[in-house]
């Protein structure tokens, strides 16, 4: 009994150890214009890592339909993609459980800077965003 307590005090410890991490603010990387489509739609992959977006930082253009490949490659623990517009022009939200793949499809409608972030947290720690989940989208 006592070597499975000590296992679990081990587990909880790495868990703790692992969630506490933060991500490197110079892991956005550049901006990334995203490619546009011959069908008109702008496309790419998000990678969703421990506490990063790679790219961070994604330029799109304004009126044209946006088409994001979000592949998580955690292998525990689920994340989100959010963007919210505190004017409210741009509201997205996607889910991905952790190892999964979703596709996320929106037309950004105004020009502006606007916040990505994952708002996932195991309480009592801190939510992925304040660990560094943060990135940007760019509207022109």
């Amino acid at each position: 009994m006592r070597a499975v307590c000590g296992l679990g005090s081990l587990g909880l410890s790495l868990l703790l150890a692992a969630t506490t991490l933060a991500a490197d603010p110079a892991s956005m990387g550049p901006p990334f214009t995203v490619p546009v489509d011959s069908d008109g739609v702008q496309r790419t992959t998000v990678i969703l890592d421990s506490y990063s977006y790679q790219p961070g930082h994604l330029i799109v253009e304004k009126g044209k339909p946006v088409e994001l490949t979000l592949k998580s490659v955690t292998t525990l623990t689920p994340h989100n993609f959010i963007i919210k517009d505190p004017a409210g022009s741009l509201a997205v939200e996607q889910d991905v459980s952790a190892g999964k793949t979703a596709l996320l499809k929106f037309t950004p409608t105004q020009a502006g800077t606007f916040p990505i972030y994952c708002d996932k947290r195991l309480w009592p720690l801190p939510s992925h965003r304040d660990k560094g989940m943060e990135g940007k989208l760019e509207v022109r």
